[in-house]
Order: C-alpha cells, then sequence, then structure tokens
C-alpha cells in the first residue's frame, strides 16, 4: 500500500497544477517537490496520506518578498543601505504603551487562573508573557495572511535562504501530519512566523504546548496555548525564575559607557559601589544585590541607561535586537504602574546604514569587534565607539557624533 501511494503520489506532482507556471518556475518546483523535499520528509517520518494531501497541487508564491531565482542557495538577504537607522527612541511613544496595556490588563483579568498555572508550571511571569504576545502579533488581533505551507515551498525552492527554510518546510509537513492543525488555519507572515506567538515551524516543534487540554497545540485560535507556549520557549532558553529583566538606573560619567554588553557583567552591588544607582531613588531589591547585572545603554549617552539581567538575554533569543527586549520588559513593567521612562531620549544622531557600515568597516579596520559591518548600532558597535571616542581624546558617547 505505501507504494501504491507513493507511485500514485508520484504522479500527483508530475500532473498537478497549472498548465502553464505562473511564475515560469512550476514545472521545476514540482520536480523539486518530487525528487528532494518527499524524500526528505520521509525520512523525517511524514507520512505517505500527508504528503499527498499538502504537497499535490501546492503551488509558488511569487508574491512573497525577498526571493532569488532557485537553487542559488543561501543568498545573503538583500540589504537597503540607504534607510536610515531607526533611533531607538522611535520604538518607544506613550500612545502605542497605552492601548496596549490596557488591553494587557483585561485580558490579565479575564485568564488570571490560566496564567497562574502556566507560571507555576514554566517559572516566567506572566507579564512578561504577556508582552511577547502583545509585541509579535498584539495579543491575536494581528491578521496573519499568508499559507505557511506555501510560504515555507517557496523560500524553500527560491528564498534567500532556502538550506534554512528547507528545513522549516519539513517541520511544517510534521505539524500538519501530526494533527494540530488544519492546513486552512496554518496560517503564517510571509517570512513564515506562526500564528500568535510568530514561531517558526521548528520552534512550533520543540515549544508548542496543548495547555488549555483539547488536544492540540493550537497557537492559532488558542490564547491560552499561546501563553503556555511562549513561557516553555522561555523556559527552555534559560529564564531565571524569581529574577526581573532589569532596572533602569543613572549611570556616572565616571562609569564608561564602553562597558555595556552581556559578557562585562559584575555584581550589582559593584555597579553600585562605582556610583550606579536606580532612578527616582528607589532600590535594588536585596537579594539582587549580590547577583550579576548588565549595563546596557542603547543609545549610548542619548538616552536611558539600564542594568540588564541574564533574562534580557533570554528575551533576546526571542529576537535579537535589543530593543525588542526592552519593548518587552517596558511593556512588562508598565502592566503595574503605567508610566514611561525616567530618563528622556536626547535627540540622537542618525544616520542611512551605509554611512554606519562604513564607519563599522573603519572600525574593524583598526581593530575594533563591532559585531559585523552590517549597518546597525549593536552593543558591540556601540562600546567600540566609544573606545574609539575615548582614544581620540573625546567625552565617551558610544554613538555616532
Amino acid at each position: 500500500m505505501a507504494r501504491l501511494l507513493a507511485v500514485l503520489f508520484a504522479g500527483l506532482l508530475l500532473t498537478s497544477g497549472p498548465a502553464s507556471g505562473q511564475s515560469g518556475y512550476e514545472a521545476a518546483f514540482r520536480q523539486f517537490l518530487r525528487s528532494e523535499i518527499v524524500p526528505e520528509a520521509r525520512r523525517a517520518g511524514v507520512s505517505e496520506k500527508a504528503l499527498s494531501r499538502e504537497l499535490s497541487g501546492l503551488t509558488l508564491d511569487t508574491s512573497l518578498p525577498g526571493l532569488a531565482k532557485p537553487g542559488q542557495g543561501n543568498v545573503p538577504p538583500q540589504i537597503n543601505y540607504q534607510s536610515e537607522f531607526r533611533a531607538p527612541s522611535r520604538y518607544f511613544s506613550d500612545k502605542q504603551f497605552n492601548s496596549l496595556v490596557s488591553s494587557g490588563r483585561t485580558l490579565a483579568q479575564k485568564y488570571a487562573s490560566q496564567i497562574a498555572a502556566i507560571e507555576k508550571r514554566y517559572g516566567v511571569p506572566g507579564r512578561i508573557i504577556l508582552a511577547i504576545w502583545a509585541r509579535e502579533s498584539g495579543y491575536g488581533r494581528a491578521k496573519i495572511p499568508h499559507d505557511a505551507l506555501r510560504v515555507m515551498a517557496t523560500r524553500a525552492f527560491m528564498g534567500q535562504r532556502q538550506d534554512f527554510y528547507r528545513g522549516e518546510l519539513i517541520a511544517a509537513l510534521k505539524i500538519l501530519d501530526n494533527g494540530d492543525i488544519s492546513r486552512s488555519g496554518f496560517r503564517s507572515s510571509w517570512g513564515g512566523a506562526l500564528g500568535q506567538p510568530q514561531f517558526l515551524p521548528s520552534s512550533f516543534l520543540k515549544y508548542a504546548v496543548d495547555f488549555d487540554g483539547d488536544g492540540h497545540r493550537d497557537i492559532w485560535r488558542s490564547d491560552v496555548d499561546t501563553m503556555a507556549s511562549i513561557g516553555h520557549y522561555l523556559q527552555e532558553h534559560g529564564w531565571v525564575t524569581g529574577r526581573d529583566w532589569g532596572y533602569e538606573v543613572e549611570v556616572p560619567a565616571s562609569v564608561s559607557c564602553t562597558r555595556e554588553g552581556p559578557d562585562r557583567g559584575q555584581p550589582i552591588s559593584e555597579w553600585m559601589r562605582e556610583g550606579v544607582k536606580r532612578v527616582a531613588g528607589r532600590e535594588f531589591p536585596g537579594a539582587e544585590q549580590r547577583r550579576k547585572g548588565y549595563l546596557l545603554m542603547p543609545a549610548g549617552r542619548y538616552g536611558p541607561g539600564f542594568l540588564a539581567t541574564e533574562n534580557f538575554y533570554v528575551l533576546k533569543e526571542y529576537n535579537e535586537s535589543d530593543v525588542y527586549a526592552l519593548f518587552v520588559g517596558h511593556l512588562a513593567d508598565r502592566y503595574g504602574r503605567n508610566a514611561g521612562f525616567v530618563q528622556s531620549w536626547s535627540r540622537i544622531p542618525t544616520a542611512t546604514r551605509g554611512a554606519v557600515r562604513k564607519l563599522q568597516l573603519q572600525l574593524e579596520a583598526q581593530g575594533h569587534d563591532v559585531g559585523g559591518a552590517d549597518g546597525l548600532i549593536g552593543f558591540k558597535t556601540r562600546r567600540s565607539l566609544g573606545a574609539w571616542q575615548e582614544a581620540s581624546g573625546r567625552a565617551p558617547r558610544c554613538w555616532i557624533d
């Protein structure tokens, strides 16, 4: 029976689909599915029934951004270096936070018992989970418009990261074979991020959970499964129960901004000894003072400073941007007292990504580690700028000037 299904399926792959391909690549796409994806999916344990059901008649979606020619493999993504690097302050408008805080508080009340159970199971505060849910999909209100399997297959065949998406396509087929979601409900972003928490298929297989007990891991329609899956993800990436994400602090001029980064931490008590203190006269919790803190200055001396904990860097496992993790932590704080940062963002010098990249290349040529010349001002670029400024006899700002 398995051999018969395989023969019938091969015939379907050869004959189904439009007579003349929409992109000119449809025939090669069918061949790609038949000769490369089907054997790999079989080896991964995907059933013949699922392969026949899901791949027969599957077509390319050439409307997706960031496509390349088939067979080009891992083509580096095209980057518009003429675009302006966005200043961090633009992510933190009170209007945006006020709306998210109001909705988050309502959901926290609605799901109070479920959130308490999720916190107990995974050790992650509910307010952190709510904040990620808000950032990823507006608590599930954002439209998730794409056929996820079609996205994965198109990108595996002609995306800029074909090898990466090939693995995600196999994972997507396993999800559909497992029956957690129907094909009609299997929706993603144009980049292939699934459902309300925006998991890639491989992350779904590892971290999605059925917490509402209906027998399905449903991150598309179940709010409870969504929140629990986020909590499980953070737990598995090292969330330290009992610690917060970080604290807004005043950083005196005597503490150089070049000391920023997850590789330059020290006990919070040592930072305090050097004059770093929490804003608005607040105290660090006593238990925190002996634990490590990490200087975070996302706009150098042009904006607020923070002492982050290791949990801040767990948030970066969800999305590697400093600003993303800071947004999540700040929103989580505002579910309690809805107030912005105490320190303000100064008017900050900006430039095109191309200009920043040129500067990064110059710093690299002088021996600085900028974390890659990508036109983005991450912590390694910030502290390299500060080190160059110090060596040049300038006051270190850890930002472009």
